[in-house]
C-alpha cells in the first residue's frame, strides 16, 4: 500500500536535505550548497553535493542522486517503507498507520486537488486572455504588478456573474465541489454559487506548490463586502498550518538566512516584484506554533512585518507573546515596524529593495526587547504599576520552552527592570553591574557584524585599504583594475574612489564625495582594520595586503562560478559542463 502523497511531503518539509546527509556525512557550506567526502566512495578531494533549495544530493564521483529518501535507502540499505519510518521518527511526526479512512482521504485528496488546479488554471488564463477582464487588468497595473506577478504567482479572477459550477459539475460529484470551498449553496435562492465572484484570487499553495485554498480580494470600493476573504477551512486546507508563498520562499533558504513574515497576499507579490522573494503571509489568523516551526525549518531568522498602523501593531504582539515561547538558541525572531500607514507592499514600491534592506537593518528589534518595550510603555511609575509590569514579564518568560532562552530572556527583563528601579536595585547583592552595559554594546556590534556575509566584510577591508592609503594606491592603481567586488553598494564606492584616483593628484578622503555614514560602517566593521593598527606601515607591506584581499576575492568569484556549473552539470550531465568546470578547479587550486 502507497504512503499517501501529503505524508511524505510533510516529512520533506519538516527536514532538510542537508539534515538528513549531516548526520553521516560531515558537510561544509559553499555558497548555496554544502560539500562534503562521497559516502559512496573513498576520496580525498570533496565531490559530494547537497542542495537544500532544489531538494537533491549530487555525488559527482559515482553519479548518484536523488532525495532524503533515496539517501537513507542507499547509506543505510533500507527499503522504502523502513526509510519513511525513520525519517518521519526524525522528523518527530508520528508512524504511518494504513487504515481504510487513509484510503479514503486519498481518494478525496486526488478529486480535490484536481478540481483546485482546474479551478486556478481557469481564472487565471481569464485574467490574462479574456478581454472581458481588462478592468481587473487595470486594477493590477494601477497597483505597479505586471504580467510577470501575475504569472508567478498564478493570479486569476472571477467575474461577478460566472458559470464555472454549472461546467464542472458535468466531471464532478457537487458534494466533492462543496467540500473545496469554492462554492456553497445559497438556500434562499436554491443555487449554487462561487465564494470569490467578483475577486482577484490568489491561489494558497501546499509546501509541494499545489494549490488548497484561495485568497480573495475586490477590486472595486465596497461598503458591504470585505476587502479579504479567505478560504474556509476544509479537510485539506488549515489556516494556521499554512502561509501564503511558503512552497517558493522555501527553496531561497539556501541564499537567506531570514524570511519576511508579512501580513497580505499584495505585500508577498509586491515584495516580489521589487526583487525582494523571502516572505510569506499569514492566512488572517494570529500566528500559530506550527507556522513558526515550519518556517523554522528553513530560515534563523524570521522577521514579522506588519502594517504601520494600530492594528498592524496589535497583531505583532499577539505573534510575540505566542511565538516566544517556541525560540531556540540558533533561531532568531524580530519584528519591523514601518512608518505610520504604510505597509511592505507601498513601503516597498515607493522607497525601494535598497532602502527597504537598510530600513530593516537599522530599525528591527528582537523579539524579547519588543516585549519589554510595549509593557514598558504601557506602565506607570509607581509601585503597583511596575508589580503589575514585572509580574507580566515574568509570566512571559516562564512560557519559553528552551531552559536556555528562558534564562536569558528573563535576566534580561530582570535587569531592565532593576535599571528602572535603582534604590531597590542599590540594596540588593545581585550580579547586575555596569559591565553589563559594556556587554550590551559589545552584543549590538556581534549582532550588526553577524548579518554582513563574509564577502562583505572582506569589500570592507579592501576599502578601508584604499581610503587609507590614497597616495599608495593612485602610485599602484594598475592593481586595482581588476579586482571583483559582488554587494552593489560596496562595488559603487569602488568605483568611485577609482575614478577619483585617476583624476587627481592629490587626493583626500574629503574629496571623495562618499556619504559619512557609508564610511563609519566600513570603518566600523572593516576586520583589515585591527591588523593595519599593530604592525603595517611599510609601503610594499600594504600592497602585500591589497594583493590577498584581491586573491580572496577573485577566489570568492571562482568558487561562485564553480557552484553554478556544479548545479547546471547535476541537470545535464554534459561533457562540456565538466570540462569548464574542471578548468576552473584548477584555477581555484592555483590561486
Amino acid at each position: 500500500m502507497k504512503y499517501p502523497k501529503e505524508y511524505l511531503e510533510e516529512i520533506k518539509t519538516r527536514l532538510k536535505v542537508s539534515t538528513v546527509v549531516s548526520k553521516y556525512v560531515s558537510l561544509k557550506k559553499r555558497g548555496k550548497e554544502y560539500v562534503g567526502l562521497s559516502p559512496f566512495k573513498n576520496e580525498k578531494t570533496p565531490s559530494f553535493t547537497v542542495n537544500d533549495e532544489k531538494e537533491f544530493y549530487h555525488c559527482f564521483a559515482t553519479s548518484e542522486h536523488g532525495n532524503i529518501f533515496d539517501f537513507v535507502m542507499k547509506t543505510q540499505n533500507f527499503k522504502f517503507g523502513e526509510a519513511v519510518k525513520h525519517l518521519a521518527n526524525l522528523a518527530g511526526m508520528q508512524p504511518y498507520i494504513f487504515s481504510k479512512q487513509d484510503e479514503e482521504r486519498e481518494k478525496k485528496w486526488k478529486i480535490y486537488s484536481s478540481i483546485f488546479l482546474e479551478y486556478v488554471d481557469f481564472y487565471h488564463n481569464q485574467l490574462l486572455k479574456n478581454e472581458k477582464y481588462s478592468k481587473a487588468r487595470d486594477y493590477l497595473k494601477n497597483r505597479s504588478l505586471d504580467k510577470d506577478q501575475v504569472k508567478k504567482f498564478k493570479i486569476g479572477f472571477i467575474e461577478k456573474n460566472p458559470n464555472l459550477f454549472e461546467e464542472l459539475k458535468k466531471k464532478y460529484q457537487i458534494n466533492d465541489l462543496l467540500e473545496t470551498g469554492l462554492f456553497y449553496l445559497d438556500e434562499k435562492k436554491n443555487i449554487y454559487v462561487e465564494r470569490f465572484r467578483g475577486r482577484l484570487i490568489f491561489p494558497i499553495n501546499n509546501i509541494s506548490g499545489q494549490p488548497i485554498a484561495l485568497g480573495g480580494r475586490i477590486i472595486e470600493k465596497s461598503d458591504f463586502l470585505a476587502k479579504y476573504v479567505n478560504s474556509p477551512e476544509t479537510l485539506f486546507f488549515k489556516k494556521g498550518s499554512n502561509l501564503y508563498n511558503l512552497d517558493l520562499a522555501r527553496k531561497l533558504s539556501n541564499k537567506f538566512d531570514n524570511i519576511f513574515l508579512v501580513e497580505g497576499y499584495m505585500d508577498v507579490v509586491g515584495l516580489s516584484k521589487n526583487g525582494i522573494d523571502n516572505a510569506v503571509a499569514n492566512l488572517g489568523t494570529s500566528l500559530t506554533d506550527k507556522q513558526v516551526f515550519t518556517l523554522n525549518q528553513f530560515f534563523d531568522d524570521i522577521i514579522i512585518c506588519f502594517d504601520g498602523d494600530e492594528s498592524g501593531y496589535k497583531a505583532a504582539l499577539r505573534a510575540a507573546e505566542n511565538s516566544i515561547k517556541d525560540m531556540k538558541p540558533e533561531k532568531q525572531i524580530s519584528f519591523l515596524f514601518l512608518p505610520d500607514q504604510e505597509d511592505p507592499d507601498s513601503f516597498v514600491n515607493k522607497n525601494g529593495k535598497e532602502y527597504f534592506f537598510d530600513y530593516t537593518k537599522q530599525n528591527k528589534i528582537l523579539i524579547h526587547k519588543f516585549i519589554f518595550n510595549h509593557y514598558k510603555k504601557n506602565s506607570q511609575n509607581n509601585p503597583s504599576s511596575m508589580a503589575i509590569f514585572e509580574k507580566k514579564l515574568r509570566s512571559i518568560a516562564y512560557t519559553i520552552k528552551d531552559n536556555y532562552i528562558k534564562k536569558y530572556v528573563l535576566e534580561y527583563f530582570i535587569e531592565k527592570i532593576s535599571g528602572l528601579t535603582p534604590y531597590t536595585s542599590q540594596n540588593q547583592k545581585n550580579f547586575y553591574t555596569k559591565k553589563t552595559r559594556s556587554l550590551d554594546k559589545t552584543k549590538k556590534h556581534f549582532n550588526e557584524s553577524q548579518s554582513l556575509s563574509g564577502v562583505e566584510l572582506k569589500e570592507f577591508s579592501l576599502i578601508y585599504l584604499v581610503v587609507n592609503n590614497l597616495n599608495l594606491m593612485r602610485d599602484n592603481i594598475h592593481l586595482l583594475k581588476d579586482i571583483k567586488l559582488f554587494s552593489e553598494v560596496n562595488k559603487q564606492i569602488f568605483e568611485k574612489i577609482v575614478f577619483k584616483l585617476k583624476l587627481e593628484n592629490d587626493l583626500s578622503v574629503d574629496q571623495l564625495d562618499i556619504d559619512i555614514q557609508l564610511i563609519d560602517k566600513i570603518t566600523k566593521f572593516a576586520p583589515i582594520k585591527h591588523i593595519l593598527q599593530k604592525k603595517f606601515n611599510k609601503d610594499h607591506e600594504i600592497i602585500e595586503l591589497l594583493e590577498d584581499i584581491a586573491r580572496d576575492l577573485n577566489n570568492y568569484n571562482l568558487e561562485f562560478r564553480i557552484q553554478e556549473l556544479e548545479s547546471k552539470f547535476s541537470k545535464d550531465l554534459s561533457e562540456t559542463t565538466f570540462n569548464e568546470l574542471k578548468e576552473l578547479k584548477k584555477k581555484q587550486n592555483v590561486n
